[in-house]
């Protein structure tokens, strides 16, 4: 139900496209034809400007205690998800990133420092000149109704990053409020499945732990 992109960091959570269209065939006893129901399928796109998607690496190392977790923001990507009112699914969720936007953003870390761990991150970790973008492709997914308009979804799909493609599922709360739509979410990754490698200081003794954990709060309007 997603898409996720990084270089053009992308995480995509999408519908099935089409309505969802169920019929039912003539009762036999009654000679009665039973007539489909039909629902329109309702078209979101994200608002980046209102939306935030980050990155959390994790310090490590025998001396973890002196180094600082990251917290990185992509600070370009774009989405769009459908889903069908009054039937829940099918449904999708696309959302894309592009791999250089990724940035760090903690105040413990000084503006040149921060220009070296991007530039480590564009050229070591990511390798954003050879793999462009992050994606989330929705496959399933799974749809638990609230109240006031929310729902609980677990999200099955595949995450290509590091062009490496593995399928996960994602948790995630949605929210329709009139033509808005916002889904907020959060899972977590081993770098290591995706052959991400990891930046290191102090020769060494801090470096980076292998799970990444991703979080996200989008919000798309209906178009």
């Amino acid at each position: 139900m997603k898409c996720l992109k990084l270089s053009a960091l992308v995480l995509c959570v999408a519908l099935m496209p089409g309505a969802f269209a169920p019929s039912t065939p003539a009762d036999a006893s009654s000679g009665a034809k039973v007539e489909a129901v039909t629902f329109a399928v309702a078209r979101y796109r994200l608002d980046a400007g209102q939306s935030q998607f980050m990155v959390r690496a994790f310090a490590g190392g025998p001396l973890w205690f002196k180094g600082h977790d990251h917290f990185v923001r992509a600070r370009d990507f774009d989405g769009e998800a459908e889903l069908t009112p009054g039937a829940l699914s099918p449904a999708s969720l696309r959302l894309r990133v592009r791999a250089d936007s990724l940035e760090e953003t903690r105040d413990v870390f000084t503006e040149q420092q921060k220009q070296i761990i991007n530039k480590e991150l564009r050229e070591i970790v990511l390798e954003t000149a050879k793999y462009s973008e992050i994606v989330f492709q929705s496959t399933d997914i799974a749809v638990r109704a609230l109240t006031g308009g929310q729902f609980e979804a677990k999200i099955g799909g595949d995450l290509t990053l590091h062009g490496v493609t593995r399928h996960i599922v994602i948790p995630t709360t949605v929210t329709l409020s009139g033509g808005d739509l916002r889904a907020r979410g959060e899972f977590t990754i081993d770098r290591g499945d995706y052959n991400v490698k990891a930046t290191s200081a102090v020769h060494g003794l801090v470096r980076v732990r292998g799970k990444l954990k991703f979080t996200f709060d989008i919000v798309a309007h209906q178009v």
